[in-house]
């Protein structure tokens, strides 16, 4: 029977199962500090929660956001540390841009809304119409489609394309010239915020309703997230991380790898 020579090292079962559990730990830190790094960055996923956003995105619809797309701000960094003020290396978001942003009240909850308008911009909806610097924006009508209103009621609603001056253009939702906030006073964007709407226009709490109503205001640069990009997955919201098979069932393919406009 050998022995182990006076002086020498252990190195039975119990330190190489100690080795080999420090490496396991070692490669999981080194991954989560590359996906904090890359999170913090580049890229961040969001799960759309509403439908306030159709018929770009809906319900299930899983987003990938660049980071860098406006510079960075605290809110670019998990739970928004108050590490500095503003934005490093900023940019102007533009007018129609899908941005997610921190909702000014709490600085905290996500929202995604699209841009309409800018700082110095006067905006204000007219029967149901949009007026950007009191012009017109450009809206082509396209069929009727049918959606799910949040008290689940199924309800037609009309498609419009709008169309911007710089060429951009993108589909809404509504479902008449008389909703709540078809006709509103003329907001004046101050600089250094924007102006957000969602694309369903007649069920979507936005900078159209004040904070003190439940609703969005004028949004600070800072606020901003990122923008975003693509539907990477998409599924019905009665998918449910506990019910596997719903994975697949309540999968929609048709969206995946959609590029937003």
């Amino acid at each position: 029977m050998s022995e182990t020579p006076q002086g020498a090292p252990e190195t039975g079962l119990a330190g190489g199962a100690l080795n080999e559990f420090v490496e396991i730990v070692k490669t999981v830190v080194y991954a989560l500090a590359i996906a904090l790094f890359l999170r913090i960055l580049f890229f961040q996923p969001f799960t759309i929660p509403s439908a306030s956003m159709e018929p770009n995105l809906y319900e299930g619809d899983y987003v990938i956001v660049s980071k860098f797309s406006y510079g960075y701000s605290r809110h670019s960094i998990p739970f928004s540390p108050p590490l500095f003020e503003g934005r490093v290396m900023g940019k102007v978001a533009q007018r129609g841009d899908i941005v997610v942003f921190k909702l000014p009240s709490d600085n905290r909850t996500d929202y995604i809304k699209r841009v309409v308008g800018i700082g110095g911009d006067r905006v204000q909806m007219r029967n149901g119409l949009l007026y950007v610097n009191d012009k017109l924006i450009q809206r082509l009508p396209e069929s009727p489609v049918k959606s799910i209103m949040p008290s689940g009621e199924v309800v037609d609603v009309a498609r419009f394309q709008e169309r911007l001056e710089s060429g951009k253009s993108y589909d809404t939702q509504d479902f008449g010239p008389d909703g709540a906030e078809d006709n509103t006073e003329t907001f004046v964007v101050p600089e250094g915020y924007y102006f957000m709407m969602g694309d369903n226009r007649d069920n979507s709490s936005d900078s159209r309703v004040p904070p003190f109503e439940s609703g969005v205001g004028m949004v600070p640069a800072e606020n901003l997230v990122g923008k975003a990009q693509i539907v990477l997955l998409s599924w019905n919201p009665e998918a449910s991380i506990f019910k596997p098979w719903t994975w697949v069932l309540d999968a929609r393919p048709s969206r995946f790898f959609k590029v937003l406009k």
